[in-house]
């Protein structure tokens, strides 16, 4: 029998505190995993020169090794994930997870499985909501534009808010609580918290302001990822 080896892409620096334990929950035990970041080995001023956001361009929001938050640009991250695809390759990474649920275009593996959340949650989504309005909470407000077309697959357009999940303290789960609870006001009757910096405290922070069910797209990824491995 083959023996899979797990790969996960961060757009920031790796490993991610917060995603790991979510998905060690679901992986086997036996799995080995390698950790790797776009922003690895950089520093504030480093990354800053390569990846700050352009004006005309889609923005994006990670995590580093700090724990700090850092806002980059997506067509440079875009750029700069595959060559981190190929090295997880030649490392022997046979299943490779991107932990971003952003939209990129053109990535590819020559042999190992990609595992694209983007390519995951919206279908999802639509799948469970059918035809009920579907509330969208995203990090950044810039993204209510510029991701909003990936959810082509609802049959209703979806309704949108912004709170990050890297925002800390309870200012931060007072404004993802504000965020739910403005959706279901506005007609919301399934959220999807769509980063997959949130966690399970997010989903109870926003299940309990909404009262709504609510899909955290990282564990809806890990777990079919796991089945690959």
């Amino acid at each position: 029998m083959r023996q899979h080896k797990l790969g996960t892409l961060t757009i920031g620096q790796a490993p991610r505190a917060d995603i790991t334990p979510i998905l060690d929950a679901h992986l086997p035990a036996d799995v080995p995993v390698v950790h790797m970041g776009v922003l690895d080995g950089l520093d504030r001023d480093a990354i800053d020169a390569a990846f700050a956001p352009q004006a005309a361009n889609g923005v994006l929001i990670s995590r580093l090794l700090s724990g700090d938050s850092v806002e980059l640009d997506k067509p440079a991250i875009q750029r700069a994930l595959q060559a981190k695809l190929d090295a997880l390759e030649v490392l022997g990474c046979t299943v490779i997870l991107i932990l971003c649920t952003g939209e990129f275009e053109g990535l590819a593996c020559r042999h190992a499985w990609l595992v694209e959340p983007d390519r995951i949650v919206p279908p999802a989504a639509a799948a469970l909501a059918g035809e009920r309005q579907v509330g969208i909470v995203v990090p950044l407000a810039g993204q209510i534009e510029s991701e909003f077309h990936k959810w082509g697959a609802l049959q209703r357009p979806p309704i949108c808010a912004a709170a990050s999940p890297y925002a800390t303290g309870a200012e931060g789960d007072k404004a993802l609580g504000s965020a739910a609870l403005t959706l279901r006001e506005q007609g919301a009757e399934i959220l999807v918290l769509d980063c997959m910096g949130f966690v399970e405290r997010h989903r109870d922070i926003a299940q309990t302001a909404s009262n709504l069910p609510v899909v955290l797209s990282n564990s809806l990824v890990a777990s079919l990822t796991a089945t690959l491995v």
